[in-house]
């Protein structure tokens, strides 16, 4: 434990997730952030508005001898900043900072560095190559192919080309690409909470399937744990583990899968050094807030042992509904109890994450919520708006 109870969070957008819980610890909390206009500063006992960058956070973390720093940072941009600040304050000032290395960014902001590395601990991932020109005529690629920019988040500079017109299209935004095969199958995402060597993946949430259409995630009504068959989600587990223990990550990452049933074999995508787009559905399906575990690393109370001994098995669903019309519920308070909800989201891109104790329930419950902007969900996770 910590001798005194202070922490500095970089980023507000995600602060409110936790806010609650740092005042059930009587934990003081100092949030720095760069958008003087940004939701959630008031929640924090102190904050201070800084420029872009981690030369004032780590300055203000050191001059409040605070007790750890804790990055709340959903973009990748920043995260190579964070790590380098990471050893500064870990090796000069013995101030833990709960994210992952300079190693660890480098891999995983690199796409290309990410596909070697699944290669090297041998983890299926979908054949690639790097193109510096359009022609593919030698490579062992075929229509369709994905096209990636090496870094990037979020679905953006991502192109699935079906043909050579495709390709050119491409080649007129960018000198190169990331050429990689096209896997028809189910989208999956797994969190994993990484601490002084422990390694505790949460639950396989489904996103949907692939399609050549390129829809992005955030539009598809998304479950958790995974119901697809033939695939384990223990399988899932235990490769998220093999991932995070052979990266040596630290904090939170998020791992993302492609299942294909056609041969029955999982591949790895990518990986996240960062709080998870699928955190919702995580502490919906788990009864566990990853940003809460976050704060447990940070004064010495996380053990992977107790944590089991808590996780539910409920079953989760988040739903995009753009400008939600019912009850916001508990806000702003982001926590799941059994048979709960939380609206969550900015004002018009709002989205309903529920945790039920079965399918049934959690379905039960969706419905209930949706009928305020006349729509239902379906067994099948197709949302449907009346007329």
């Amino acid at each position: 434990m910590c001798d005194f109870m202070k922490i500095l969070f970089i980023g507000a957008r995600l602060f409110d997730d936790i806010a609650y819980y740092l005042k059930s610890k009587d934990i003081e909390c100092i949030l720095t952030e760069s958008n003087k206009n940004s939701s959630n500063l008031d929640l924090a006992d102190k904050y201070y508005i800084v420029d872009r960058g981690m030369d004032q956070p780590a300055k203000i973390a050191i001059s409040n001898n605070v007790c750890a720093v804790i990055p709340l940072i959903g973009l990748d941009i920043p995260l190579m900043d964070v790590a380098i600040m990471k050893k500064k304050l870990e090796e000069e000032y013995n101030i833990p900072v709960i994210a992952s290395n300079e190693y660890v960014i480098n891999l995983t902001s690199n796409k290309s560095l990410t596909k070697e590395f699944f290669n090297n601990i041998d983890i299926a991932t979908p054949n690639y190559a790097v193109l510096e020109t359009n022609d593919i005529s030698n490579l062992n690629l075929k229509y369709p192919m994905v096209l990636k920019q090496n870094h990037g988040q979020g679905g953006k500079d991502i192109k699935i080309a079906i043909n050579g017109n495709d390709l050119n299209e491409y080649f007129d935004n960018f000198s190169n690409a990331l050429a990689e095969e096209f896997i028809e199958g189910s989208e999956i995402s797994i969190e994993v909470l990484c601490w002084n060597g422990e390694y505790l993946p949460l639950v396989p949430a489904y996103k949907g399937e692939t399609n050549l259409n390129g829809v992005h995630p955030l539009y598809k009504v998304k479950s958790a744990p995974c119901e697809i068959d033939g695939l384990d989600n223990n399988l899932v587990k235990e490769l998220a583990i093999k991932i995070a223990k052979n990266l040596g990550a630290e904090g939170t990452i998020d791992i993302d899968f492609i299942y294909s049933s056609s041969n029955n074999k999982l591949y790895a995508i990518e990986v996240n050094a960062r709080p998870s787009g699928t955190r919702y559905l995580s502490a919906a399906g788990t009864g566990i807030n990853p940003l809460v575990k976050l704060v447990d690393m940070a004064y010495g109370d996380f053990d992977i042992k107790s944590i089991h001994s808590t996780l539910k098995n409920y079953y989760s669903l988040e739903i995009p509904i753009g400008e939600y019309k019912g009850s916001l519920g508990n806000e702003p308070i982001k926590k799941f109890e059994k048979n709960s909800w939380v609206v969550h989201g900015p004002e018009k891109y709002r989205r309903i994450t529920v945790s039920g104790e079965n399918k049934q329930k959690a379905f039960e419950i969706a419905n209930n919520l949706l009928k305020y902007n006349n729509a239902y969900l379906s067994e099948d996770l197709h949302l449907d708006f009346k007329d």
